[in-house]
């Protein structure tokens, strides 16, 4: 099967304004603007997931210190691409990735995507509705 797809961090093929349309449309990025979203991409470590022909496909960024913790944001499938996996193959490429490989714990909020994010081993804390993780660090 032909893969129709490449994962990029290299954030001049982000598509900033599709990216910021999606978000300031979403119930987490509500009215987010342009300038904001180009602010967050500048300060984060961004995944972009593309057609052959370079349409973006999605996004996603962590924010992260780079050693400890990673805090998975934005993790979006455009609307036409959306119901075709690529969400999952987006979230297992950033937890193959090296630098993220390396972090002791990763967290993330979703309202609507628990199912997802449980197949690769994210986990609810506590009572919240919101919060997800994945901990590797052995606390004695």
């Amino acid at each position: 099967m032909e893969q129709n797809y490449f994962i990029s961090k290299d954030k001049s093929l982000l598509k900033l304004e599709k990216i910021q349309q999606f978000i300031a449309n979403s119930y987490w990025g509500n009215g987010r603007t342009l300038d904001e979203v180009k602010l967050t991409i500048e300060n984060s470590y961004c995944f972009g997931i593309y057609t052959p022909e370079n349409e973006q496909i999605g996004f996603a960024r962590v924010v992260t210190d780079y050693i400890y913790f990673g805090y998975f944001m934005d993790v979006i499938i455009l609307d036409k691409f959306q119901g075709k996996g690529y969400g999952k193959i987006l979230v297992k490429a950033m937890l193959e990735d090296t630098t993220i490989k390396k972090l002791k714990t990763l967290a993330l909020k979703t309202k609507d995507a628990h199912l997802l994010y449980e197949r690769f081993g994210f986990n609810k804390i506590g009572d919240s509705p919101l919060w997800m993780s994945v901990d590797k660090q052995i606390l004695d």
